[in-house]
């Protein structure tokens, strides 16, 4: 049976270690049962674990449901938990009923002195041309998810528009390598998590040799902190699927050629994938692969958490 893999990555992909809930908060959150969703965040949230992401969504979900207590509560640990984009919390209609508050006007002003004396510290001229890098690497990718979604995979657009992809992959690729060639791998304390998440996108987006060359150098950023376990969970995938060995994290996915489906790429020792996924900072990969509309099957004998 032919196999097409999956080479085109979107940020924001993976599920935070949470808790198994996550995805069943989005879920209630989407069909705009917010109540439902905040108690289902309250209850992934209460053991201290989660991103500053996920308190970001609970406050959403709880200023939608009505009820500011809990929405505030959750938005001052999205900011102790390094919160940071200002411009999105402001103008997020989710907060809306938030605004009259009291409360508010300090917590916007908290979020800016946090946001200030992290980004004092930051490479500007740096940390701005990586974040310029990152847009163009995701709003090609959006076009063409949008494209392929609406014409088909063999559609005109689809094929021009991939054609489009690959040539400003190169063009960023000509901008990353020298950067990294000079500072390292530019980590979280350099630029900011956001930024340096430019260097993963583009990396790989990259040719499987360009991968392997640099995957050593984000093994090390992320040890320190200074790069995402997820990001690197996902580069670890890429670059074994592209020597046809398993998989580690259960990241990738491909598409079934006879069926047009996409399904999980093979993961060695699947019994025990959960347990590297959250390891890694990743949630169950049930839930991961449901993000994208995948139902997973277990290995035989192993039921489904």
């Amino acid at each position: 049976m032919k196999k097409t893999f999956l080479m085109l990555a979107l940020a924001c992909t993976s599920l935070t270690a949470a808790a198994q809930s996550v995805t069943d908060a989005l879920d209630k959150y989407k069909s705009k049962e917010y109540k439902a969703s905040g108690e289902l965040y309250d209850k992934v949230l209460q053991a201290g674990k989660g991103s500053a992401s996920d308190h970001y969504n609970a406050a959403c979900s709880w200023a939608l449901a009505g009820n500011k207590n809990k929405a505030f509560a959750h938005l001052e640990q999205a900011i102790a938990k390094g919160y940071l984009a200002v411009a999105h919390w402001q103008k997020d209609t989710d907060l809306s009923s938030l605004h009259a508050d009291k409360r508010w006007p300090k917590l916007v002003d908290d979020l800016k002195r946090s946001v200030a004396a992290i980004e004092a510290k930051y490479n500007q001229p740096l940390k701005a041309q990586l974040e310029s890098i990152y847009e163009k690497d995701q709003q090609i990718r959006r076009e063409f998810v949008a494209a392929r979604e609406q014409h088909g995979m063999e559609s005109a657009e689809v094929k021009e528009l991939g054609q489009k992809m690959e040539q400003i992959d190169q063009e960023n690729l000509k901008q990353i390598m020298p950067l990294i060639e000079t500072y390292g791998w530019p980590g979280k304390s350099m630029v900011g998590m956001h930024a340096s998440s430019a260097v993963f996108l583009v990396i790989q987006h990259a040719p499987k040799e360009v991968m392997e060359k640099y995957l050593p150098l984000l093994r090390e950023a992320a040890a320190k902190g200074e790069a995402s376990k997820n990001h690197l969970a996902m580069m670890e995938d890429r670059v074994r699927m592209n020597q046809g060995l398993p998989q580690l994290y259960g990241s990738q996915v491909q598409m079934d050629s006879d069926t047009k489906q996409w399904v999980l790429y093979k993961v060695e020792d699947e019994a025990n994938l959960d347990k590297r996924r959250a390891e890694m900072g990743l949630g169950p990969i049930k839930d991961y692969l449901k993000s994208m509309g995948v139902e997973y099957t277990p290995p035989t004998g192993q039921p489904v958490k």
